[in-house]
């Protein structure tokens, strides 16, 4: 099992790979556009005033986690356009072979079936690519478009965690849903949970 980094994950015309340099124009009008949609379930840092990471010093951080092998951070593109990100991370490994899964999506695309194909290709590279055991996604309650992922590819729901990540200024309650390796039947082509996703959900895959 080897960490590759930069990294292309491909499902039709959905993309995910690292931010470049030329994203940047496209990156900030799309956070700035989806600022007030994204501002309730954003991470945010209770000693420090809310507020974007500038995309130069965003692309470096992911370039240098990714590299170090200790985090996985892709932009989610659907027919060559951006639509948001999904990072898998901290990556460990040792006895605990786990990581933790965020995403985020354009409010225009949002319901079209991209995030649980972005999630389902991540985990199944994790799964048969890194070698890891256990993926864990955690979801604030309100959030009912984030538990509908979740829900699609199986995840399975182990309970609430109090207060647990500081999200848009206060502690937040995180429902906690996982996956391990056994769950899942990973096919020649390392696909396992997208496989899954597509025959259960074939009208959100676009064909041609």
């Amino acid at each position: 099992m080897v960490h590759v980094w930069p990294l292309t994950l491909r499902d039709e015309e959905l993309v995910l790979r690292p931010l470049r340099r030329r994203d940047r124009p496209e990156f900030d009008r799309l956070r700035e556009r989806n600022r007030a949609w994204l501002r309730p379930w954003d991470a945010t840092d209770p000693e420090r005033a809310a507020r974007q990471l500038p995309f130069t010093a965003l692309r470096r951080w992911n370039d240098r986690q990714a590299r170090l092998g200790w985090y996985l951070p892709l932009a989610i593109t659907a027919g060559g356009r951006l639509a948001g990100q999904i990072t898998a991370g901290p990556i460990q490994y040792g006895a605990l072979r786990s990581t933790v899964l965020g995403y985020w999506i354009d409010r225009e695309r949002a319901g079209a079936g991209l995030v649980p194909r972005a999630t389902a290709l991540m985990i199944d590279h994790l799964f048969a690519e890194l070698g890891l055991h256990r993926i864990e996604v955690t979801v604030r309650p309100e959030n009912t478009a984030s538990l509908r992922v979740v829900e699609k590819l199986h995840l399975r729901p182990e309970g609430l965690r109090r207060s647990a990540i500081h999200v848009d200024g206060a502690w937040r309650d995180h429902l906690v849903f996982a996956l391990t390796a056994e769950e899942v039947t990973t096919g020649a082509d390392g696909h396992g949970v997208l496989a899954r996703l597509h025959r259960e959900f074939p009208s959100d895959t676009p064909t041609g």
